[in-house]
């Protein structure tokens, strides 16, 4: 079982097993849809009784925050520094949902307990349709990648990216994808 990896190049990587020994291994090309391709709509539950559709944010930068599970420890510290962000995210008019293959009634434990002011959406029945989609299921583990996308108002994929399990990606490739975002909205209304 991993408890770490470190990136050495995009096709190569060194894996730190349980016992302590190194492995280098190869890693997987990303499937995950890249900037310029339209993000497919869903809808997806957020509460028992509520569902959202991509297509609903529309008019607003969107950030997709895809992750593995609730509860993880990397998962959690993710979702909370995403958390401590949002105030920017909302300053620059993005509106920022996390995705897994948890249930409602998971997500909103997960939610209350790291008091996250975000929705958090259940890929759940059928498990992981939407991160299959956005080319992010690992269907070995039955979890979705830890991935962000930046999607513009009119729908388009502007940035993505895919971070490694045990690595908590940041706030920072999103922050630059909607700041070119501004900048480009704001040069178009002048």
């Amino acid at each position: 079982m991993r408890v770490s990896m470190r990136r050495l190049d995009r096709s190569r990587s060194i894996v730190a097993t349980r016992s302590g020994t190194m492995t280098e291994q190869s890693v997987p090309p990303t499937g995950a849809l890249p900037a310029g391709v339209q993000a497919p709509d869903f809808t997806l539950s957020a509460t028992p009784d509520q569902t959202l559709s991509l297509s609903e944010m529309r008019g607003h930068p969107v950030i997709l925050a895809f992750y593995p599970a609730d509860w993880s420890p990397v998962c959690g510290d993710e979702m909370s520094l995403l958390n401590a962000v949002l105030p920017e995210f909302h300053r620059l008019g993005a509106q920022l949902v996390g995705i897994s293959a948890d249930g409602v009634w998971c997500h909103a434990a997960f939610a209350a307990e790291r008091k996250l002011h975000f929705p958090l959406l259940a890929d759940f029945e059928p498990k992981g349709e939407v991160a299959r989609r956005y080319g992010v299921y690992r269907v070995q583990d039955g979890v979705a990648d830890r991935a962000l996308f930046v999607i513009d108002a009119e729908g388009v994929i502007r940035w993505s990216y895919v971070s490694p399990l045990g690595i908590n990606p940041g706030a920072d490739g999103i922050l630059e994808a909607l700041e070119k975002l501004s900048v480009r909205t704001e040069g178009a209304v002048s």
